[in-house]
């Protein structure tokens, strides 16, 4: 190799290596796709290596292409943050920050935090992918996420941003029609309304499990959001966070003493973490779980019982 690979090569290989078609990076990229073929076969030919495995489903990363990834991510880094840098980020963060969540937590914790921090930071948009999975950080689907499962592999900040519960809810209509809930036990003759169980976006989404037995799903969802709606109208009982629940009286509280707890991990990628703008909103949901635990974790004193039935 005589010469070095130009950055805007190796800026395609990442796009195409998270991407896995050529269509999808050609679409990040805002080129056509023999452009994105084009700029590979260069960068192959400049490094004498074959860089991806190419096959009628895509382009996977050979072995050589997966030990140049991290070098392109960190070059990648620089420019990012030499480009904010220069620009002033320092002190106003500026730009587009994508940033994936759970899609009730999305709703109601992360949408009214994300109003006041733009009217603190005219320069910053934000793309808030609202998911009923979890964002791919390793493809750079956002620039940092709130999962269920924190990142093992790659190179990541990473941190714990909350343990919270899930609390057993039913709609006063469901109690009102049932045999009373008194006990766990009492719960076995109940129907529930769950997760999909063979599409669920982590395997901590498994609470039910918990309970003690098979519990009957009479109506099983995709995402939370259509749970609460199928919950509130009498369909079964249902496990859900604090913040997830609505304060409208359509869902009350079961069993206070019964909860299987979890936890949130916040993550971005090494290289983004780095970034003004992506700082920015990292540090407004680590406030945001340290001063509003009530949105995790209920306080005991402040719930309403499972109403037995008459």
């Amino acid at each position: 190799m005589n010469t070095l690979p130009e950055w805007t090569d190796l800026r395609f290989f990442l796009e195409l290596a998270r991407a896995g078609t050529l269509s999808g990076a050609s679409r990040r990229l805002e080129v056509e796709h023999t452009t994105v073929a084009r700029r590979i076969d260069r960068l192959e030919a400049q490094l004498g290596s074959t860089l991806f495995d190419r096959s009628r489903e895509g382009y996977e990363l050979t072995e050589v292409g997966r030990a140049l990834l991290p070098h392109a991510e960190a070059m990648e880094g620089a420019a990012l943050a030499a480009a904010e840098q220069i620009g002033g980020a320092e002190v106003a963060a500026h730009g587009v920050v994508r940033l994936g969540v759970p899609e009730v937590f999305g709703v109601r914790v992360v949408a009214p935090l994300l109003a006041r921090l733009l009217a603190q930071h005219p320069d910053l948009s934000i793309d808030l992918l609202a998911l009923p999975s979890f964002a791919n950080l390793a493809n750079r689907e956002a620039d940092l996420g709130v999962t269920m499962d924190a990142p093992t592999t790659g190179r990541y900040m990473v941190t714990r941003l909350a343990s919270f519960h899930f609390y057993l809810y039913a709609s006063p209509i469901y109690l009102a029609k049932h045999p009373p809930i008194r006990t766990q036990a009492d719960l076995a003759g109940h129907d529930f309304v769950d997760y999909v169980q063979d599409r669920l976006a982590s395997r901590e989404l498994s609470y039910l499990n918990e309970l003690g037995f098979t519990p009957r799903r009479r109506m099983c969802c995709s995402g939370m959001t259509a749970q609460l709606e199928a919950a509130s109208l009498g369909m079964g009982l249902m496990m859900a966070p604090p913040y997830a629940v609505p304060d409208n009286g359509r869902l009350v509280r079961v069993l206070p003493d019964f909860h299987a707890e979890r936890a949130f991990w916040l993550a971005a990628p090494t290289d983004l973490y780095r970034l003004r703008r992506v700082k920015v909103v990292w540090n407004l949901l680590r406030e945001c779980a340290e001063s509003h635990p009530d949105l995790f974790v209920a306080d005991k004193a402040d719930t309403d019982a499972g109403l037995p039935a008459s």
